[in-house]
């Protein structure tokens, strides 16, 4: 990365990539609302459904999986946490696949830790740009912190798409537990309160985290219009989408944007260590063909996992494994306190 650009590419890429991803998801998702890619169903692989599911569902797998590129790939990262990416991995597999009730809690698990996760992400790459822009790492960092749940989770807790989240505790009926089947009826018969819940938090809150920047930047904190028009966005898409289901299509939308960020981080910040690894770094193709194979492993994985026979507790329990480790890695290898990146 350039460290004299505000960016952490260019204009354009940081404008397509990170900035602008979710308005182009909004976009993709009100072109695609209603229409034979998500209505009609097709067979594939053995699997029924629209063509825009398979699609998203190939691509959240795949980036899921390209967390590895970093964080096994990555040396200087490995060294630092080798339990955490070798022995750990394999004592949760065994215990999901010995144990139904691992196992589904795991995967209920995964759903909430997923909506952290993606607000997370875009916390994260707005502390780039702030890093960018000359700002300290702990200047700002829980109001950021603070502010991208509330802009991601909150619309999820008071919006059209709670049920979609909440219906996961139904799993449990696979272990017979009575107390985590009935929370899906306990919140719908409460909803209304998680929505003036978050209504209450939100205004007073978006009002102190203005307040709170204006005083920082008169204390000489750098305004990075990147991060700003990153955390507008987000919001936009999220409201619309999270919110109200504008176009019917929030799952797609939240997840596309999401899912193209992580593609583009991932290769900006490691497609040097990428290509060393696959020994094409002194070729002049090298870096072109590294990106085709990260993107070719990428996507193969994600189209394996889509449709992979879920039947099989064994495959599922993998499958689970590298979406849990990919929202717990990400949790300490891109830290800009820790001089990450």
């Amino acid at each position: 990365m350039n460290t004299k650009s505000t960016f952490i590419v260019n204009p354009f890429y940081d404008s397509f990539f990170f900035i602008f991803s979710p308005l182009l998801a909004l976009f993709l998702g009100f072109l695609i609302s209603d229409t034979t890619l998500t209505v009609d169903e097709v067979q594939f692989l053995g699997q029924e459904a629209p063509i825009a599911n398979i699609f998203i569902g190939t691509f959240i797998m795949a980036h899921l999986f390209l967390v590895f590129f970093r964080s096994h790939g990555n040396g200087s990262i490995f060294r630092q946490f080798p339990l955490r990416f070798t022995l750990i991995p394999v004592v949760l597999l065994v215990a999901m696949v010995s144990s139904t009730w691992v196992l589904v809690c795991v995967s209920v698990l995964a759903t909430w830790w997923d909506v952290y996760h993606s607000s997370l992400q875009t916390f994260g790459i707005g502390r780039i740009y702030d890093a960018k822009a000359g700002n300290g790492p702990q200047v700002g960092r829980r109001l950021d912190f603070l502010c991208n749940l509330l802009l991601y989770v909150g619309p999820i807790l008071a919006g059209a798409s709670l049920m979609d989240h909440v219906e996961d505790f139904d799993e449990f009926e696979e272990v017979g537990s009575l107390f985590f089947t009935s929370i899906p009826a306990f919140v719908d018969e409460r909803r209304i309160y998680l929505t003036w819940a978050v209504l209450v938090f939100a205004v007073p809150f978006l009002g102190y985290y203005l307040y709170s920047y204006y005083r920082l930047h008169r204390q000489g904190y750098n305004v990075s219009p990147q991060k700003v028009l990153l955390f507008a966005s987000t919001s936009v898409c999220s409201l619309l989408a999270w919110g109200f289901n504008s176009f019917g299509e929030a799952f797609f939308i939240m997840n596309f944007f999401h899912a193209l960020q992580y593609f583009a981080l991932v290769w900006t910040v490691e497609k040097g260590n990428i290509a060393t690894l696959l020994r094409l770094n002194r070729f002049r193709w090298g870096p072109q063909c590294a990106l085709l194979i990260y993107l070719g492993v990428g996507f193969g994985y994600g189209l394996y996992a889509e449709v992979s026979d879920t039947e099989n507790e064994i495959l599922f329990a993998a499958i689970l494994l590298v979406s849990i480790l990919h929202f717990w890695y990400d949790g300490f290898i891109w830290s800009v306190r820790r001089r990450q990146i």
